[in-house]
């Protein structure tokens, strides 16, 4: 189930599924520790004798309110005659969640109504060993475990703190409501091991009226810090809280020379770019990590998570913030990768959001020989955005520190991790983390890294580095128009291994290929790359009424069952917008460069109402799968948008030029 909307500050994210459910609470850092483990947390509401929870029997509209990372959510059950309004945040300064519930009567008569927030609490990301107890000291419901502490509380009709309460344990969770007659919690004031909680917020409201009442959920690692939290949250009051977090946001956003770039473009479209920079910015760790995903939904499948740091991920965020004039949201960034990466110089596939070495989806043996379980491209895309972040930045003062413990090390790998008979980087794993060969995108990406490279040695005056990176960068362009290019096919391979018989190539047309021109390392109007994209169209497109583009031929990453044979694969943002930079880059005037609009138009159409993009949507109905929000696809929306203006004013500016 897609998580459509998330709320953050860095330190603490909570993630709704599209039933408004609670299911993903990660504390204190993004990706690392769910605390909600995707159990549901769940909403309800009593009224006339009848309970219902928030889910299907339910209208709902889940959006946020523009420009910001406030929710509004507007809740309707007919039948019940109630409608709720909800605005849910993650306090900027505060490690507190907060909702503020109004509740519409839809009747002519007034009316008792009782809201319901039940817990489901996996303290560490585990459901053994943790305590759920009222708290009368603070009028609160607390979950601990060791040194993580959630204290529940809320306003009642102008009155502070929890009055309606129920602890239990897991296991037996039914009966803790009385729906039938007055809709009362049952339950006790304390349970352990795997414990649940439950609140309730008794709310008078007038015919036709309306009620608003407020709930929230700090987070700390001691008693102490989440009472004092909760003390915060009555002195500074929760409306001031909401609006507090609201005007952030707006300010964030509203950087004038970034909304002055967005000039020209269809609203849906400039909507789309601001909803990601706030998304992306809710994938990011205060300590400096860039989440792939938070959307525990995908523990289903394989029993890991995409809750990782992966370098070629985060390369695509970082280097899209830069070009948004958010360089500053990235320098931990580039600090994180310089603690990680290897002694020799490599990063391996993925990182925890402390730093500390994830799981690895690679092996270290291929064939029966030794390698190293990495994709390249990892690495070599970290230099290729701290570039362009230092270009956006231009401080030196920050890039310093980084020469030697990330920028040399990186470059200096990458320039001894070449096959010295074809003059291309040795094989590793490919971007889609399938394959172990050499592939043409893992070879662009070492061209731009070592080019980066080069060019922050020339900045230090480091001559004899900058010359030796740029030698090898070019050396190893004219090798992959040598080597990757199959006079066979037309165009180029994705990928080739060196065997007995001479260098295989691998035929299977890949959207990566597309990274030739947009990379900058060819001429997106030479023949073999035109060639390229016209079989990336002809075979990749989807025909069908969803369209898009898929990753390769033959993709059954999360393919359905009911998906029609004859496509081939399901379409994918990212996919289909690096087709849109491809357009954008190689347009020679106006009309070629509105070519990239309609995929543009396809991320709104297919973004979630709340502007979320998923990794891929199904090619039948068009509906999210696989992760929701990804971060990449936010990544590749904001860096095509910005080309596609940036390319928009240049042939203006031609135009203009030639004019005159």
């Amino acid at each position: 189930m897609p998580r459509d909307i998330p709320v953050s500050n860095g330190s603490l994210l909570i993630n709704f599924d599209s039933d408004y459910q609670i299911r993903d609470v990660y504390f204190p850092f993004i990706g690392q520790e769910n605390h909600g483990s995707g159990h549901p947390f769940r909403f309800g509401v009593w009224v006339d004798g009848e309970f219902s929870w928030i889910g299907s029997d339910w209208e709902k509209v889940l959006k946020y309110q523009d420009n910001t990372l406030v929710t509004d959510v507007v809740l309707r059950n007919r039948r019940l005659g109630l409608i709720l309004r909800c605005n849910d945040i993650v306090d900027t300064e505060l490690n507190v969640y907060l909702k503020r519930i109004e509740v519409f009567n839809d009747k002519p008569e007034a009316r008792h109504v009782h809201l319901f927030f039940y817990h489901d609490f996996n303290l560490y990301g585990n459901e053994i060993g943790g305590t759920a107890y009222y708290d009368p000291r603070s009028a609160s419901i607390i979950h601990y475990k060791m040194h993580r502490y959630f204290l529940i509380s809320c306003r009642e009709q102008q009155k502070w703190g929890v009055r309606h309460f129920a602890c239990g344990r897991r296991e037996a969770t039914t009966g803790w409501i009385n729906n039938e007659e007055n809709g009362e919690l049952i339950g006790e004031p304390a349970a352990w091991g795997s414990p649940y909680s439950a609140i309730g917020i008794w709310m008078e409201l007038p015919a036709n009226g309306v009620a608003t009442d407020y709930y929230w959920i700090a987070a700390g690692q001691t008693y102490t810090e989440v009472s004092r939290l909760n003390f915060e949250v009555h002195t500074t009051m929760p409306e001031a809280l909401l609006n507090r977090t609201s005007r952030y946001w707006r300010t964030w956003i509203r950087k004038e020379a970034l909304q002055k770039r967005l000039e020209g473009l269809p609203q849906p479209v400039a909507d789309i770019f601001n909803r990601s920079l706030l998304i992306l910015r809710t994938q990011i760790d205060n300590h400096g990590a860039i989440i792939a995903a938070n959307d525990s939904d995908i523990v289903r499948f394989g029993r890991d998570t995409y809750s990782y740091m992966w370098g070629r991920d985060g390369a695509f965020v970082a280097a899209a913030l830069a070009r948004s004039g958010y360089s500053h949201v990235c320098m931990k960034y580039f600090d994180y990768c310089s603690r990680i990466i290897s002694v020799e110089g490599y990063m391996f596939q993925h990182y925890n959001p402390d730093g500390s070495l994830a799981s690895n989806w690679h092996s270290w043996l291929v064939d029966g020989k030794e390698v190293l379980p990495i994709q390249e491209d990892s690495t070599a895309l970290t230099l290729w955005a701290l570039w362009i972040h230092h270009e956006n930045l231009n401080d030196i003062e920050f890039i310093r520190p980084l020469y030697h413990s990330l920028i040399l090390k990186a470059a200096d790998f990458l320039a001894s991790y070449v096959d010295s008979e074809t003059g291309l980087p040795l094989p590793s794993y490919d971007l889609w983390e399938e394959r172990y060969a050499t592939h043409a995108f893992t070879v662009t990406a070492v061209i731009a890294g070592l080019k980066a490279a080069s060019r922050f040695a020339d900045l230090f005056q480091d001559e004899s580095r900058a010359e030796r990176y740029s030698c090898l960068a070019f050396e190893m362009t004219e090798a992959l128009k040598n080597y990757l290019y199959s006079e066979e096919l037309g165009r180029y391979a994705r990928s080739g291994s060196r065997t007995e018989h001479g260098y295989k190539l691998d035929p299977i047309i890949d959207i990566s290929l597309l990274s030739l021109a947009t990379f900058g390392i060819l001429d997106p109007r030479d023949p073999r790359m035109s060639a390229t994209f016209k079989a990336i169209e002809n075979e990749l497109r989807l025909k069908s009424t969803v369209g898009g583009f898929a990753r390769y031929q033959g993709d059954v990453y999360q393919r359905e069952e009911n998906s029609p044979s004859n496509l081939p694969g399901n379409p994918w943002f990212i996919s289909t917008l690096w087709v849109a930079e491809y357009l954008i880059e190689s347009a020679t005037d106006t009309s070629s460069l509105e070519g990239a609009m309609q995929y543009f138009d396809w991320c709104v159409n297919n973004a979630l109402p709340s502007g979320v993009l998923a990794e891929q949507v199904s090619p039948v109905n068009g509906q999210p799968l696989s992760v929701s929000p990804l971060t990449w696809s936010h990544s590749a929306y904001v860096w095509t948008v910005i080309a596609y203006q940036k390319k928009a004013q240049t042939l203006h500016s031609n135009r203009m030029a030639e004019e005159q």
